[in-house]
């Protein structure tokens, strides 16, 4: 899939072009995968902080607007798993079918959430905490990359389930951290619109998509590239001439 991400092959490809977007493919340690949550911590101090240097360096301070997005196998798992660990509730609130486990399926990933969580809640203070026991690198990139894209000032899309909580990591540290996020839409995630609502972010769009790869958030491009042009180019009532009466 990172093959055909860089030969251009994939949805979310096509929609970056269509929208006039940049489209990088950051491949993160491809043959090196992260530790089982449920046996010890996901990823070392090292490889979080590498992961987070990676998003972060990957944001083009030039950019005037960035959607992150991930590829990534079974990463429905960590990310309910941390918002399980930030906010709380049964573990089987935050989980959900992915790319469409069956009932079996679902039990077991609710337990690896829940048995995860639990090994790891008294070391978790906030969310670098939760990120680095919990997550992924391409989890921890994002995280990295949409927190440098606050700093330069540069706006946000967030994507669907497994962005908004990576997201959520940074808004555990900060209340302000995601002032500059807006979410691109809600996605097919049974818990997404749950963790929307504890970022306190209202979707421009719901779809029912549950492709990843920041394509629900690159077709939201398009309706955020509409409100700027009527907010730039529209005249006023008084300018247009245009009367109560």
């Amino acid at each position: 899939m990172v093959s055909n991400f860089q030969q251009g092959g994939a949805a979310i490809n096509q929609l970056a072009s269509l929208a006039g977007a940049r489209m990088d493919v950051h491949a993160l340690d491809l043959d090196t995968p992260v530790q089982d949550f449920a046996q010890g911590a996901a990823m070392s101090e090292a490889d979080l902080l590498a992961a987070l240097q990676a998003g972060w360096n990957a944001v083009d301070p030039e950019a005037d607007l960035l959607v992150v997005g991930e590829m990534g196998i079974g990463n429905t798992t960590p990310a309910a798993a941390l918002a399980h660990a930030l906010f709380g509730g049964a573990a089987a609130d935050w989980t959900g079918r992915g790319t469409g486990v069956d009932d079996a399926g679902l039990a077991n990933k609710t337990r690896v959430v829940a048995e995860g969580v639990a090994l790891h809640a008294a070391a978790i203070t906030d969310g670098l905490d939760a990120l680095g026991r919990l997550g992924g690198r391409e989890i921890a990139a994002m995280v990295g990359a949409i927190a440098a894209a606050r700093i330069l000032h540069i706006p946000v899309i967030l994507d669907g389930f497994i962005c908004c909580a990576a997201a959520a990591c940074l808004q555990q540290l900060s209340a302000t951290a995601l002032d500059h996020a807006v979410a691109g839409h809600q996605s097919a995630e049974s818990a997404h619109a749950a963790l929307l609502e504890k970022l306190d972010k209202e979707p421009l769009l719901a779809l029912g998509l549950r492709l990843g790869e920041g394509s629900g958030a690159a077709l939201a491009i398009q309706i955020l590239k509409g409100a700027v042009a009527c907010h730039s180019g529209m005249a006023t009532f008084a300018e247009a001439g245009v009367t109560d009466g």
